[in-house]
């Protein structure tokens, strides 16, 4: 979630740092195809080997008002996820890497899915570890006034450890809904700066997320609506987002999201020898001259027989 202050931040050239420096999650337009990361109840429950990667550039061309540098946030992420049948449950992993302007977050996620039969569906009950290596290079901060002592100073990183739990129910080929958290203990890492009289440091930053997804299937058994919902909010802000993707014979798909006062996005998708690759385009509606962000997510899906 890039929210507004990161753009404010930017734009001021980092006037000043007196706060602890929270973990902002990523948010991707095919969110989806990133429930491996926010939910560690999704493992397994697809019954099968399940691997995907997306790359995600936000509002492409952003510059630093001082320095002229692109500074557009940029995020790759990487996951699969299995049935382990001998578990009960399925396992694991996510790798992200999310850049915003002198800010470098490397992310590793590993855990693990209990399934429990409930009604027609399987409820994942998911925990995972997570361990952050955030990085800022303060030496690219401009302030109004040099040497300022409140803002640490050169290369500082720390490595922060913590954890993701999720509930996860899905009921295959119906309808799913899931609720989770991402950093739940909140991991405050080191002083930034021992010579600077700042107190910043390093947090993750505790975040809730509920999503839910249907699939409507016409009489005519060539399409299929898939409408869906994610929110997510960190208390001190929230974000929401509703789509609709429309399937023609399970290998093309069009539709749209919308991010709630942030943009309006186009969504297009194919399928080619098991394949998935999908297109999003974000439209910003915040009114702030920004150029839209691009997203490309690609995925396959290889069936395991679980008998």
């Amino acid at each position: 979630m890039h929210k507004l202050k990161y753009i404010l931040l930017l734009v001021i050239n980092m006037l000043a740092i007196n706060v602890l420096m929270a973990q902002q999650v990523p948010i991707f337009t095919d969110y989806a195809k990133s429930y491996a990361v926010i939910n560690p109840g999704y493992y397994g429950l697809s019954e099968g080997v399940n691997a995907m990667g997306i790359y995600r550039n936000q509002w492409t061309g952003f510059k630093d008002d001082v320095t002229g540098e692109v500074v557009s946030p940029i995020t790759f992420l990487a996951s699969a996820d299995l049935p382990i049948k001998v578990l009960r449950g399925g396992v694991g992993l996510s790798l992200m890497k999310d850049q915003l302007g002198f800010e470098n977050n490397v992310a590793l996620n590993l855990g693990y899915s209990y399934h429990l039969d409930l009604g027609s569906g399987t409820l994942g009950l998911g925990l995972a570890f997570s361990f952050n290596n955030r990085s800022a290079d303060f030496s690219k901060a401009k302030p109004l006034n040099d040497n300022d002592p409140v803002i640490p100073s050169g290369d500082q990183s720390d490595m922060l450890v913590d954890f993701n739990f999720g509930l996860f129910y899905s009921v295959p080929e119906t309808f799913y809904v899931a609720l989770s958290t991402t950093s739940l203990m909140e991991t405050k890492g080191k002083a930034l700066d021992a010579k600077s009289s700042s107190s910043a440091s390093f947090v993750g930053d505790r975040t809730f997320y509920l999503a839910a997804g249907y699939e409507y299937q016409f009489f005519n058994p060539k399409f299929m609506l898939n409408p869906s919902m994610l929110v997510l909010s960190d208390i001190a802000s929230t974000q929401f987002n509703v789509s609709a993707r429309m399937w023609y014979n399970n290998k093309i798909s069009f539709g749209v999201n919308y991010r709630y006062q942030e943009s309006v996005d186009l969504l297009v998708g194919f399928i080619i020898k098991g394949v998935q690759i999908n297109y999003a385009y974000d439209i910003n509606t915040m009114g702030l001259k920004l150029a839209g962000s691009h997203e490309v997510t690609v995925s396959y899906f290889f069936k395991l027989d679980m008998d």
